[in-house]
């Protein structure tokens, strides 16, 4: 057994009800190691008096505006070799830290982290978001990949609600990028491997992670263009075709309405009503293929059929995002427009 000091770090913010759950399940891992369970959030927060409850340590975010800044307090505040990191709602299994820190015996692990997936008593609805962002073709799907179990692959980025990282790693790159709205554990890991760090993945570390449902997940993929928009620009080493590309996406259906609606009324224009008929079937075809050779645990056929309405939510408000992050880099102050500013479903007291 790897004879190191652990730490977990939960972000928190007005949700103490589901961090029970959390340090709960935290009080009965299998780690017999050195371990240290530690909270960050605002000022009277009452996951504050929850965290103490299970014998946790509370660290003050001092005012904090987002996740990345919190993080960094938490990390500045705790004494570890190895420093794992999860969301305030999560479950984590009783064997989580052990897997994830069993890959620290390998010289060539600077952090490891893997997949999440929504919990099984989660809604349908919860399972049909989960189906449409383990779609192989249509989303972020593939990167968990059809893998081997107990192998690691070397991947870019790893969740931000089931990873690991060497402490002495996270200093060297002092921690999360301050100020960093959203996209922080993207940074992160980019700042990671630019220092010629290697980040792997492990298929069996897998985190039940509760997923927003619409109208929630409406803003919630909005956000992530937004936020990743701004990210590309200020590191442009992120920088991908795709990103750019699902701007396009709600361009396009709000051009295809248009057409077709013009296409109905006036028949010697009737292509203008088939071609985004045709075109809109291969994109359903595309969604339930990719829902069906996925690899979301929770694929049925009420859950395939119905990741396509999701499928379609994520591309069309991820896209309008991306929008919103042109629009301000160009002419809204830049990359760094928003900087700091809390983006989240949650309110702060």
């Amino acid at each position: 057994m790897i004879k190191s000091k652990v730490a977990v770090l939960i972000p928190t913010l007005n949700n103490h009800k589901e961090l029970e759950i959390v340090l709960k399940s935290l009080n009965e891992q299998t780690w017999k190691g050195d371990l240290e369970v530690a909270v960050v959030g605002p000022k009277n927060d009452p996951g504050e008096e929850v965290t103490k409850k299970y014998k946790a340590t509370w660290i003050d975010d001092q005012g904090s505006r987002n996740r990345a800044d919190a993080c960094n307090i938490g990390i500045k505040e705790l004494n570890c070799d190895i420093l794992l990191f999860t969301d305030d709602d999560v479950i984590p299994p009783n064997d989580w830290v052990e897997k994830l820190v069993r890959w620290f015996e390998k010289d060539d692990v600077a952090g490891v982290g893997g997949q999440n997936w929504a919990p099984k008593t989660d809604s349908i609805f919860s399972k049909m978001v989960d189906v449409a962002f383990g779609a192989k073709y249509v989303t972020a799907g593939t990167r968990y990949g059809k893998v081997v179990k107990g192998e690691l692959i070397e991947i870019d980025h790893n969740p931000g609600c089931n990873s690991a990282y060497l402490k002495s790693v996270l200093d060297d790159v002092n921690g999360f990028e301050k100020g960093c709205i959203g996209a922080e554990d993207v940074v992160l890991d980019h700042k990671i491997r630019s220092k010629g760090n290697k980040l792997w993945f492990d298929p069996e570390s897998i985190m039940p992670h509760r997923r927003r449902v619409p109208p929630a997940l409406f803003k919630q993929m909005r956000n992530y263009g937004y936020v990743r928009t701004l990210a590309n620009s200020r590191w442009p080493d992120l920088r991908s075709w795709s990103h750019l590309a699902i701007a396009i996406f709600p361009i396009l259906f709000f051009t295809a309405i248009i057409s077709t609606i013009i296409g109905i009324f006036n028949q010697e224009l009737d292509l203008l009503y088939k071609i985004p008929t045709v075109l809109g079937l291969i994109y359903i075809s595309l969604c339930l293929v990719g829902s069906t050779l996925g690899n979301s645990p929770h694929r049925n056929p009420i859950t395939i059929f119905g990741s396509i309405f999701m499928i379609f939510s994520a591309h069309f408000f991820y896209g309008m995002g991306v929008i919103k992050g042109l629009w301000q880099i160009n002419f809204g102050g830049g990359a760094a427009a928003g900087l700091g500013i809390q983006l989240d479903d949650k309110i702060r007291n």
